[in-house]
């Protein structure tokens, strides 16, 4: 027959010391779950500089930028070309508009790494006083300014727009996506609408690029 087995501690304590051990479970349980979870490291948090060559404005340039810098950034900070703006930062607006490979882009969205050889165009290259680009003289002729904060951009993708219709590029006002589309006062405004003008000079403007496009705003 086998013996009662003695134990050094009585049923009602070792109820006290299982209900001990687990509260200390939960405790560190919960500790674990509202304690912050330790940073994952971040690979280059300082920033990466990259050497990228574009031409601007017909000029070759050589610039050392970090990897997250805009288009946008590298023209005015790097480069001192301060005629292209920032208005939103988002790409929202249009101030910021420079013509990168012939083509009109907002230069706050999109990286100067990312356009390594390309040819940039701004307001600056454009033409200058004495020497103006056609649009630009249209602009001082039909007043097409106020406080002057978005003409560059205007400008810019106005030079833009007109090329689009010149290459046959439709727009959501284009009524036969196969033709080529009508050099319109309509058009002309729906490829327009990109650029906000807060002082609200939106007619004098569409004067100004109909002028130069050779139509009736």
């Amino acid at each position: 027959m086998e013996k009662d087995i003695d134990f050094p501690i009585s049923r009602r304590g070792l109820f006290a010391v299982g209900a001990a051990a687990t509260a200390g479970a939960a405790v560190s349980s919960a500790d674990a779950q509202t304690a912050p979870a330790a940073p994952a490291p971040v690979a280059g948090a300082g920033g990466t500089t990259v050497r990228v060559m574009l031409t601007v404005n017909d000029q070759p340039r050589t610039l050392d930028v970090d990897t997250r810098t805009t288009l946008l950034d590298a023209l005015r900070e790097n480069l001192r070309l301060t005629g292209t703006k920032k208005g939103c930062d988002h790409g929202q607006c249009g101030a910021c508009t420079v013509l990168l490979d012939g083509r009109r882009v907002n230069a706050c969205l999109t990286l100067a790494v990312m356009h390594q050889g390309a040819q940039v165009t701004t307001i600056e290259g454009l033409g200058a006083p004495g020497r103006l680009h056609p649009l630009q003289a249209a602009f001082v002729k039909h007043d097409g300014y106020q406080c002057g904060y978005c003409t560059p951009g205007q400008i810019c993708s106005a030079v833009g727009a007109l090329a689009e219709l010149k290459a046959g590029v439709p727009s959501h006002v284009s009524a036969d996506l196969t033709a080529q589309p009508l050099l319109s006062a309509e058009e002309l405004r729906e490829r327009m609408s990109g650029n906000i003008c807060r002082c609200g000079a939106y007619s004098n403007i569409a004067d100004a690029i109909a002028e130069t496009a050779g139509v009736r705003a």
